[in-house]
């Protein structure tokens, strides 16, 4: 459900930096409800959640629209993104996880995430004065 009011963003004390990515669905209606029930509070799986803390992301947020995936990662300044996304990939159960989703997604199914989902170049920032 789109909104309007925005979101807001969390305040860790210290600067950090974000990375954006991008993935597309497969275009079946049925499919992508499920895909965002898999992601819901209720059905993401918590081993998911303590590994993408344990790599050292602060955050990360997921938003969609039709069968294209927007996700923000935010990190802290001296995070290191490729040894993040090999020490990811090695954790339990997150192999599992990308097999599970793998079929909702337009990528190869035997990539890691870090392969599936595309870092995106930022081609414009309004800096505050």
């Amino acid at each position: 459900m789109e909104t309007k009011e925005g979101y807001k963003q969390q305040d860790y004390g210290m600067e950090t930096k974000r990375y954006c990515q991008t993935l597309d669905l497969r275009n079946d209606p049925q499919l992508i409800e499920t895909y965002k029930k898999l992601h819901s509070q209720e059905h993401v799986w918590k081993e998911i959640i303590k590994g993408i803390r344990e790599v050292g992301i602060l955050e990360m947020e997921i938003y969609i629209l039709g069968t294209r995936l927007f996700m923000i990662v935010e990190t802290p300044l001296d995070f290191d993104w490729d040894s993040a996304m090999a020490r990811l990939a090695e954790l339990p159960k997150q192999s599992e996880w990308e097999a599970l989703t793998a079929k909702y997604q337009v990528a190869d199914a035997n990539a890691a995430s870090s392969e599936k989902w595309k870092l995106m170049e930022r081609i414009f920032h309004l800096y505050k004065f």
